[in-house]
């Protein structure tokens, strides 16, 4: 994903987080990105999976029904998110026990600010995605397959006592596109849940619609990359279809798991004020005027190092225009300290969660309700 990334010395705090240790690896640093290449590379490390949502054209040609890509691909082929590949003819997930992240972090980083404040999370990503975001923050892993990341073995179960082990509350599936790797999300969520552990989902909806449902009901919470309103933004810069994505959110939202929207402004691609108005008109119609809503501030990266930073005066634009269109919570992301990190009440703009980037300072609510005015404000801020 591309609303945050995490420091090159993750894996030694983790390490002096947990109670037991992995044997991590240093993380691996890239040059420049270079041209996709849909041939499998030559190494053999990797342990292929039995992918699900595939089926066969012929005997050697398979199709991925996970996404909206739906690769077609001859043996020998990764499909265009790296992480799957068509293996003798039959599909295959490469990522299947063997992340290239593993991370402890605030649940503020997703950012998710309505769901168990200040909780410790256990994240877990692999290589790949489906999208190819010129802006991409994790470009690293997210636009490398999993021949060219560091990666360690972890299974489900593993991923689940670790979480344990470092006193967390949830586990998500954050930093690239958890999409790819369905089939480890997927089991993982399940002993997850059975765990006791909440689980979050931080994507970019570019999901079909059978695996979404059937991805939902091991999920609590999602937090989801709408990540702009404009066709040719999501073709030119990001590589997908925006329809898919708005249907994919449409669906999360009939699901009634609790979720939370992110956009990374991108200085001159998808800061236009119009573009923004007409974002929130429809989050308010279509969705909920009570969804919260997160616009975060773009680092250059990736292919797009020659535009600035994203000036604050935008990210407080971006506020006020949501403000104006009747969404009730709004926050800027990627900017600690502004008075957009926090959550007031709408009613009577009572303080509740004060915060300085993502560290959780105050909690004020009372039962989920405005010490103030008792207004309830939406969330499972408990988890339950």
């Amino acid at each position: 994903m591309d609303s945050a990334h995490p420091p090159i010395s993750s894996r030694r705090r983790f390490l002096g987080a947990c109670a037991s240790c992995l044997a991590f690896g240093s993380l691996a640093v890239f040059g420049q990105p270079r041209v996709p290449d849909r041939r499998m590379p030559k190494k053999t490390a990797i342990n292929p999976w039995p992918a699900r949502y595939a089926k066969n054209l012929d005997p050697e040609t398979t199709q991925c029904l996970l996404c909206p890509n739906v690769c077609i691909r001859r043996p020998g082929e990764t499909g265009k998110c790296r992480a799957r590949a068509n293996i003798g003819g039959t599909y295959r997930t490469l990522v299947y026990n063997n992340p290239c992240l593993v991370h402890l972090d605030k649940m503020e980083k997703m950012p998710m600010y309505h769901f168990l404040p200040g909780a410790n999370v256990f994240s877990v990503a692999t290589a790949g995605c489906n999208l190819t975001c010129k802006y991409c923050q994790n470009w690293q892993f997210s636009q490398r397959s999993p021949y060219e990341t560091e990666n360690i073995r972890l299974s489900p179960s593993e991923a689940v006592k670790k979480a344990g082990d470092a006193g967390c509350k949830a586990v998500s599936f954050f930093y690239t596109e958890p999409v790819v790797y369905f089939e480890y999300m997927a089991d993982i969520a399940s002993l997850a849940k059975k765990s006791g552990f909440k689980t979050v989902m931080v994507t970019a909806g570019y999901i079909n619609p059978e695996p979404l449902a059937e991805i939902l009901p091991l999920i609590d919470a999602v937090t989801f990359g709408l990540k702009g309103f404009s066709e040719s933004f999501y073709g030119d810069v990001v590589g997908g279809d925006m329809d898919h994505v708005k249907n994919a959110l449409l669906q999360v939202e009939r699901s009634g798991v609790w979720t939370e929207l992110v956009t990374l402004l991108v200085p001159t691609l998808n800061d236009d004020p119009d573009d923004i108005r007409r974002l929130c008109e429809w989050v308010g119609s279509r969705l909920s005027k009570n969804r919260p809503i997160h616009f975060t501030r773009f680092v250059p990266e990736y292919l797009l190092r020659n535009l600035p930073i994203t000036p604050q005066r935008t990210l407080e634009t971006a506020r006020d225009i949501a403000r104006e269109s009747g969404l009730s919570y709004v926050y800027t992301g990627n900017l600690p300290g502004h008075e957009g990190n926090n959550t007031c009440c709408p009613t009577c703009g009572t303080l509740l969660v004060r915060r300085i980037g993502t560290q959780v300072k105050n909690i004020l609510l009372k039962n989920g309700r405005c010490p103030s005015c008792k207004t309830i404000q939406p969330g499972p801020w408990t988890g339950s």
